[in-house]
């Protein structure tokens, strides 16, 4: 499953879960699946395109989700994009997800 983490209404992160996530000019997305940021780009790429959009990775991370703790933490780096911004991401989770504590740190792959 690949999802728009800010950008989709409809977008439920997995329970206690942990993705890895790329960022584009377009939004945050993220794959249930253990993808490779590369995978995940090219699938958003796909995607928006029939759209009509284009996009441009900036960047990628994870994301990992604790339903019970209401936590959710952004977190690393893609090997192939770098480090996605990721007090960005953060802010637009925390606007989705207002009663969660959203955290952020450069550490860990």
């Amino acid at each position: 499953m690949l999802s728009f983490v800010m950008d989709d209404p409809d977008f439920e992160s997995d329970p206690d879960a942990q993705r890895r996530a790329v960022r584009t000019d377009l939004g945050t997305h993220a794959a249930s699946e253990s993808r490779a940021s590369a995978d995940i780009y090219d699938k958003v790429s796909a995607e928006m395109q029939k759209k009509g959009y284009d996009c441009e990775c900036l960047g990628g991370g994870r994301i990992s989700h604790q339903s019970q703790d209401k936590k959710i933490h952004v977190y690393g780096y893609s090997m192939g994009y770098g480090r996605a911004q990721h007090s960005i991401s953060t802010e637009k989770i925390k606007a989705r997800y207002p009663d969660y504590e959203v955290t952020w740190a450069d550490d860990g792959y």
